[in-house]
């Protein structure tokens, strides 16, 4: 279980990394991308990020996309978030939104 250094640390995180690819991506591809979550390790020197997008690109595609971008993002975090050393970013799909839908739909033909 995450220490609540990490957990405060993981939530500045995500909350930086969305403004920055809102208001500083200039790839339109990344301003579609939202952050749902965020997860760092207790020693702060990996973190893996969780998104969703609307975007019509498959979901293998959109992850290698927004993974090149990590570097940018991270080197922007760290100008953001004031730790020692920036962990590693590494961006991650998140399927638990599709996957709730597909239980609803599951739910509603029950009835």
């Amino acid at each position: 279980m995450p220490s609540h250094k990490a957990q405060r640390i993981a939530s500045d995180i995500a909350r930086n990394i969305s403004e920055i690819l809102l208001n500083e991506a200039n790839d339109e591809l990344l301003k579609t991308v939202t952050i749902t979550g965020c997860e760092v390790t207790n020693d702060l020197s990996f973190c893996k990020v969780y998104f969703t997008s609307l975007s019509s690109l498959d979901r293998k595609n959109l992850e290698k996309e927004v993974n090149e971008a990590a570097s940018f993002i991270r080197g922007k975090v760290s100008e953001r978030v004031d730790i020692r050393h920036t962990p590693e970013i590494r961006f991650i799909y998140d399927e638990s939104i599709e996957y709730g839908e597909k239980i609803e739909k599951i739910i509603k033909n029950l009835d």
